[in-house]
């Protein structure tokens, strides 16, 4: 049977992606406690239903500390073809879908924030980390996100395939705090730092003159050649090992120059390879 589960931040697209699993057949569940799961699966048993999803987010309060445990059974049930699919958007694209829609997010007594919402991203993390799809909906209509899930759970690609595999990149700042949610995190303060140059410091790294002043250092120039050439020897292992994205983030102090720079090469490298690629500059 399979399974997916559908979780994420608020506001961020889950009740449509559940829409687009309906459609393709799926028995959808919205906010089941996950304890509950096992049950279901077993009465389900002769019902003729192969395909369930389970949207299981934070509402559930405390019955969604019950996930973790929920999904390492799913994980070692041999008769069950389990996935987690973790849906995301920016802060700003959140705070702003929730005031055109004046609903309340969960977390939020009154008004939805930032720190409302990087609240719960810090509740989360450790479900992304284990997630084998991570999409991110800030710049997605919905018709973007149903094209991207049919990409993925449509069957019309061998599992394996280059394509599959979504590396996310991020750019931030050590001084705003290090992202929780990432995989890999590579401090990119070994380059020369533009902010010391009167030109350049109050430009960012999305800048031309920035960005020449970074890739042109040579120090710079060897870890995009060595860092990138490691990503493309382990990224068929991760696949192998049943993870299907990663989230690489590059920081440096202030999280507007050399990691900005560096996050925007990696990204122009890898999908001019026809790797699937997002980026994100947290702290711009």
């Amino acid at each position: 049977m399979e399974v997916v589960i559908i979780t994420g931040l608020s506001g961020a697209g889950k009740t449509k992606a559940a829409d687009w699993f309906e459609d393709e057949g799926y028995y959808c569940i919205d906010n089941m406690p996950p304890s509950l799961i096992k049950n279901f699966l077993e009465l389900s048993k002769g019902k003729g239903i192969e395909k369930a999803a389970f949207v299981i987010d934070i509402r559930g309060g405390s019955f969604f500390g019950e996930l973790k445990e929920a999904a390492s059974e799913l994980r070692k049930d041999e008769n069950v073809a389990f996935k987690i699919l973790f849906i995301e958007a920016s802060p700003e694209s959140l705070v702003r879908r929730y005031n055109e829609t004046r609903r309340s997010h969960p977390l939020a007594a009154a008004a939805t924030t930032k720190e409302v919402i990087e609240e719960e991203r810090h509740r989360l993390a450790e479900l992304r980390q284990h997630s084998n799809y991570i999409i991110d909906t800030t710049t997605l209509k919905v018709a973007d996100l149903y094209a991207e899930l049919d990409h993925l759970f449509s069957g019309k690609i061998e599992e394996g395939e280059k394509d599959t595999f979504v590396l996310n990149i991020m750019s931030f700042g050590y001084k705003h705090g290090v992202p929780p949610e990432v995989d890999w995190i590579i401090d990119a303060r070994f380059i020369p730092n533009p902010f010391y140059v009167p030109t350049l410091k109050k430009l960012t790294g999305n800048n031309k003159k920035v960005s020449k002043y970074v890739l042109k250092q040579k120090i710079a120039q060897e870890f995009l050649e060595v860092g990138c050439d490691l990503l493309r020897k382990l990224i068929p292992n991760y696949v192998r090992e049943g993870k299907y994205s990663l989230t690489l983030a590059i920081g440096c102090t202030g999280g507007q120059h050399r990691s900005v720079a560096i996050a925007n090469e990696i990204h122009r490298i890898f999908s001019e390879e026809g790797r699937r690629v997002t980026l994100e500059h947290r702290d711009i």
